[in-house]
């Protein structure tokens, strides 16, 4: 699953399904309910609105990311934004007031096996040195919750609480244990560290076709020039192993390559 063949392989595959922070095009249901006006507000931020749902707390845009009214209602910073092909990308939201300790809490509802992946998905970050930190706390309120679900939706693995606001980091994001249906630690902190990622302003690193990871059709995630800024330092050819990338093999892990070390120094 590392090489990029390999992923379009197991993506045509009927008998091997990709799973990741995005539904399988079968599962996607059409956004009949959302009006024009909110459509208009997505793509203004540059984010697709390919199978963009309805859910609580505002619509869940690219499989994982959740958009609320007020982030949907906020100014972008037009500034030094590029649309390419393959890089590491941020949104033009990030956590501010550097440096800093963001607290993680877990829910008592998941398994024992997500309260390790969680203390691994914090170590990955806490290693390379950043002015952002994260340490995980059991009582008292935290900056980034994981919060439990028994169901978001048909193959969603989980799903992040947004991007960052006026300096803050999304609040936290969303798991489906029976859906990832996995006691591999290494496979759950990945997943935990792509949330946390679209929590601190990274966007999918294969933004611009998530069928490189994902499989199928080549679909575009926004090709608005609004909301997706490239990481200065990052490749244009594809990566493969971004922990970034939209969708994950099924007991995949990866950790932070040194592209994604790239944009975690950049930014933090």
């Amino acid at each position: 699953m590392s090489k990029f063949s390999l992923l379009l392989a197991l993506g045509a595959s009927a008998a091997l399904a990709l799973t990741g922070c995005q539904k399988t095009a079968e599962d996607v249901a059409k956004p009949t309910d959302i009006s024009s006006d909110v459509t208009a507000q997505v793509k203004a931020l540059g984010f697709s609105t390919q199978d963009m749902q309805a859910v609580e707390g505002g619509y869940r845009v690219e499989g994982d990311i959740l958009l609320t009214p007020e982030l949907l209602a906020s100014k972008t910073n037009y500034s030094m934004l590029r649309v390419g092909a393959d890089e590491q990308y941020r949104t033009t939201n990030l956590v501010a007031r550097l440096p800093r300790v963001l607290t993680v809490s877990i829910s008592s509802q998941f398994p024992a096996v997500y309260v390790t992946a969680i203390d691994e998905a914090i170590r990955r970050y806490n290693a390379q040195g950043l002015q952002l930190t994260f340490r995980r706390i059991t009582t008292g309120t935290a900056n980034l919750p994981v919060k439990y679900s028994s169901n978001l939706g048909s193959g969603v693995l989980g799903q992040s609480g947004g991007f960052p606001q006026n300096g803050e980091p999304a609040p936290g994001f969303t798991l489906v244990p029976n859906v990832i249906n996995s006691t591999n630690v290494n496979y759950i902190a990945t997943i935990m560290a792509h949330e946390m990622g679209h929590c601190i302003g990274f966007r999918h690193t294969d933004y611009m076709n998530r069928a490189y990871s994902c499989g199928g059709t080549a679909t575009n995630e926004g090709a608005s020039t609004v909301g997706a800024i490239l990481v200065p330092g990052t490749p244009s050819a594809p990566d493969p192993n971004s922990w970034m990338l939209a969708c994950v093999g099924n007991g995949v892990n990866r950790p932070f390559n040194t592209n994604d070390v790239t944009a975690l120094n950049y930014l933090y």
